[in-house]
């Protein structure tokens, strides 16, 4: 039993873990290519002897290439290209380095599959030339070229843009080769007919009504020609555009509300460089009440909404059909305004049953509105019933010929006539002063009775009240 613990103890856990890290390296170096070594998320290739011919590839059996962020490869003079399918499988890929070796030609789409690229290295390869297309979709950081034997042609005057407009990094001191055979360097490269592109929009109106049409303009520049394209993002509106080496044109047909607010953009892209010009999209379109709600308590109660339009719409409040003026007990908050959406609330503080009844919501702007209604029941009438079984008179809501005080839904309050939270009909206004009448009568009332009660009592034990009894008996009957 002894010798038991002794080989079960701390010493067997660490042993066994040890073994499971040289499991684990065992297999990672079984899956990592020849000369290379891998962890689960670095690739090292800088053994020239066997070396690799092809990008380093991991087996099957490895760990998963996506989180792989690193990839290091020197002294490999027989690597010279990286395909279109060599990167695909890193996704997760931000450093790639490939120094000292026999790299010549890098594909179009090499990039395509590794958005997270930031930091590129191509020290002291092969290339000769070297486009702007690879990179394009790239957010890079850093891409040093030093010491490739670059050909000086407009395709790599991107290069000395990219170098000028860096911050935060050294200048490279980089060359190029012209047709007579000398050394040109690259900051004081300057070819004819080698020109950046630019991107202008033309339209009459980037503001257009829901439903309608609209063609948008572009005018290009720059040499060689650029070749021109449309960005339009989510873009739900039926679109089709037509384009040129010089011009383009987009047209948005049946323009729908859900496009206000959508950017789009004409894109002019040559070998030395790319421009583009955007523009908003401004959708005007009548209200809608898209969501409106029973109250719910909080610290507040709140009938909820959400409503769309644009131009900004007004919002007005019915109570029972009757115009409901907001004041500081009952006002309209928006809560989130999301472009041409606005989420908010009607918020009551401590309302009563007095307030029970029907709300009505109507938006409203220049090209149309829109109302709901919902039935509110806040509490029960006091000794009549306990709120279990809100009743109410929904005919109520029928036959109203709404006359509306605009309240712009920019604005949480109108305060053109205050009232408090019980305070909202006039028929409410002329129940409570009824009330307060019989209660001040009936204050009266008891007040009078008791001054009586005290006279009748005190005034029973006078001597003057005894002397008027005696001499009431003291009369003849006779007369």
């Amino acid at each position: 039993m002894l010798s038991w613990k002794k080989c079960h103890g701390p010493g067997m856990a660490r042993l066994l873990g040890f073994c499971w890290l040289v499991l684990i390296f065992w297999r990672g170096s079984q899956a990592c290519p020849t000369s290379c070594t891998c962890s689960t998320t670095r690739i090292w290739c800088s053994n020239p002897s066997p070396g690799i011919m092809a990008f380093p590839r991991l087996e099957p059996n490895s760990p998963d290439p996506e989180n792989i962020t690193e990839i290091y490869i020197a002294k490999q003079p027989r690597l010279v290209s990286i395909t279109e399918d060599d990167l695909e499988g890193y996704v997760g890929l931000k450093n790639l380095t490939v120094v000292e070796s026999g790299l010549r030609t890098v594909a179009l789409q090499a990039f395509l599959k590794n958005p997270n690229l930031q930091y590129i290295n191509f020290t002291k390869n092969k290339l000769t030339s070297l486009s702007r297309k690879h990179f394009r979709h790239l957010f890079l950081t850093e891409l040093t070229v030093v010491g490739n034997p670059l050909k000086c042609s407009c395709d790599i005057l991107w290069i000395k843009t990219f170098q000028e407009t860096k911050s935060n990094s050294e200048t490279q001191d980089l060359y190029c080769t012209n047709e007579n055979n000398q050394k040109i360097a690259l900051k004081d490269l300057k070819i004819p007919n080698c020109v950046v592109p630019s991107a202008n929009l033309i339209t009459p109106n980037f503001t257009v009504e829901e439903g309608k049409s609209i063609t948008l303009f572009c005018n290009t520049s720059g040499h060689p020609a650029p070749d021109v394209s449309w960005e339009v993002g989510n873009l739900v509106s039926k679109h089709m555009n037509e384009t040129s080496k010089a011009s383009a044109s987009l047209k948005i047909t049946n323009i729908s509300s859900d496009d206000s607010g959508k950017q789009i953009s004409c894109v002019a892209e040559n070998i030395v460089g790319e421009a583009q010009d955007t523009v908003n999209l401004t959708v005007h379109f009548a209200p809608t009440i898209t969501f409106l709600e029973s109250p719910t308590s909080d610290h507040h109660w709140c009938i909820p909404f959400t409503v769309k339009g644009n131009p900004k719409p007004t919002l007005q409040w019915f109570y029972q059909g009757a115009i409901l003026n907001e004041s500081k007990y009952i006002c309209t908050k928006i809560h989130v305004t999301n472009h041409t959406e606005y989420h908010g609330c009607l918020q009551l503080d401590n309302p009563t049953h007095m307030n029970n009844g029907v709300y009505t919501l109507m938006a409203k702007n220049e090209y149309g509105k829109d109302e709901k209604w919902v039935q509110a029941h806040f509490m029960g009438r006091p000794g009549i019933d306990d709120g279990t079984d809100p009743n109410y008179d929904i005919d109520l809501y029928g036959g109203y010929d709404y006359e509306t005080t605009p309240n712009d839904i920019g604005e949480t309050t109108n305060k053109s006539n205050p009232i408090t939270s019980t305070d909202v009909s006039n028929k409410d206004n002329e129940d409570s002063i009824t009330v307060y009448v019989v209660v001040g009568i009936a204050a009266l009332v008891c007040t009078g009775l008791v001054i009586m009660l005290i006279i009748l009592k005190f005034g029973r034990h006078s001597k003057f009240g005894m002397k008027g009894f005696v001499l009431f008996h003291k009369i003849p009957l006779d007369g």
